[in-house]
């Protein structure tokens, strides 16, 4: 009697690579909408690019017209993206020159350097707020944390005079302080009163950015014979130094690590403490969690701590990594570091890993996208849309699967809990 031979592992294999690069996976979805971004990128690229509007005018003039209108089009995009690319993370041939010499290494690093100095502050406001969004709380005043975190840190790091193994941790600890301060207030309304988190949390960003100025302008916090909008400088033994050095003009500071820790504790909170499954049962069902005995009340003011407790380390983070003070705009611009977080977090599905990789995406889009226009004058809010286009595609699957016809998956695709829009 003669068994069956069993089909050879190798195609086993090939075949269940297959339905899983064709299935929903949300890590499958997350790459194809990277893909969708850049595709819709170039188009932009294409259709406000003069040079090629020009090579495609003139389509029908000669014989070899539309090989060269392709290779103007592919030239002009493929520099952008070479420019994007070489501004944020490194240029092939300039690091090859700096192996092959010794010489220039300041320079060839300079861009990944830039990308991360981009990144620290990210990466933790952005976990902060992925770890409420995982509660089912929408926490849409980190930058007014942010902001209070980098005042608090700022007063300490500046007032204050100690030797550096203290004087540093003081100054961390007192940006999570004012974070606390500041998301404590939204988690105490919702917890007792119901009131909405997202309305008062909005609405205490325009209190903490008054705040602001008022502390740059009207107190001791000023530096001392300015007018201006300017916080004291912080001292020395308060500062996140060069992580290679002040002569090496690399920005990238001691403030990564940080920001890798903070992306560890998440990681250990959320998956292996007691608290952070109460965190991740009230976000995924919270009836299942009140029958469980667990308080909502506290889950809510302890989210609200921790998520602002770290939007207000990252404030200060920034400041003690890069400028060494504060003014009246500190992280207000381009919109806010807070409402990038919001969209870091969704790209990153809220989970720690995904949030630092996402970031570390965006980052490189924004400095890459100044290199770009730079080197060939297509504006910076390319970058922007590529983004935007991106998380677009992310948010909204379905859309994905339709594109690119995905089978359904094994596994769930990980949902955003929407519990606090109407709680």
């Amino acid at each position: 009697m003669t068994e069956a031979t069993p089909a050879p592992a190798p195609a086993r294999t090939r075949h269940a690579a297959l339905v899983w690069m064709t299935s929903q996976s949300p890590i499958v979805v997350t790459v194809l909408a990277l893909v969708l971004g850049f595709f819709v990128g170039a188009l932009i690229i294409i259709t406000t690019t003069p040079a090629v509007l020009d090579a495609w005018r003139g389509l029908f003039h000669s014989w070899g017209a539309p090989g060269d209108a392709l290779k103007v089009t592919f030239d002009n995009v493929g520099a952008a993206y070479r420019s994007m690319f070489t501004g944020s993370v490194f240029d092939p041939a300039q690091l090859w020159h700096s192996m092959t010499t010794g010489k220039g290494f300041d320079a060839s690093l300079t861009p990944i350097s830039e990308t991360l100095t981009y990144a620290t502050p990210l990466i933790i406001i952005s976990t902060g707020v992925g770890i409420a969004f995982q509660t089912g709380l929408f926490n849409i005043g980190a930058n007014g944390q942010a902001v209070l975190g980098g005042i608090a840190g700022g007063v300490a790091g500046s007032m204050l005079h100690m030797p550096m193994i203290l004087h540093l941790p003081v100054t961390l600890i007192a940006g999570i302080a004012g974070g606390m301060v500041c998301g404590v207030i939204p988690g105490v309304l919702k917890a007792f009163t119901g009131a909405h988190e997202v309305i008062v949390t909005i609405m205490l960003n325009y209190v903490i950015y008054a705040f602001l100025l008022f502390a740059v302008l009207s107190t001791a916090f000023q530096q001392p014979g300015q007018s201006n909008d300017i916080s004291r400088t912080m001292a020395p033994s308060a500062q996140l130094p060069p992580l290679f050095g002040a002569a090496s003009g690399l920005r990238v500071s001691y403030g990564i690590f940080v920001a890798l820790a903070v992306v560890l504790f998440a990681w250990w909170f959320l998956d292996r403490s007691s608290i952070g499954f109460d965190f991740r049962v009230t976000g995924a069902n919270p009836s299942a969690a009140k029958a469980s005995g667990i308080s909502s009340r506290t889950v809510i003011v302890l989210v609200f701590l921790i998520s602002g407790g770290l939007a207000g380390l990252a404030g200060i983070v920034q400041a003690a990594s890069t400028t060494h003070y504060i003014d009246g705009g500190f992280l207000i611009g381009n919109a806010g570091i807070g409402f990038t977080a919001i969209t870091i977090a969704l790209l990153g599905r809220n989970r720690p890993m995904g949030i630092l990789l996402s970031s570390l995406l965006f980052a490189a889009l924004g400095v890459g996208g100044r290199t770009m226009q730079a080197a060939t004058g297509i504006p910076l809010d390319l970058a922007t849309v590529i983004q935007s286009i991106v998380v677009l595609f992310v948010a909204t699957p379905v859309l994905v699967k339709e594109i690119f016809h995905l089978r359904a998956a094994k596994t769930e695709v990980l949902q955003l809990a929407t519990q606090g829009w109407g709680s």
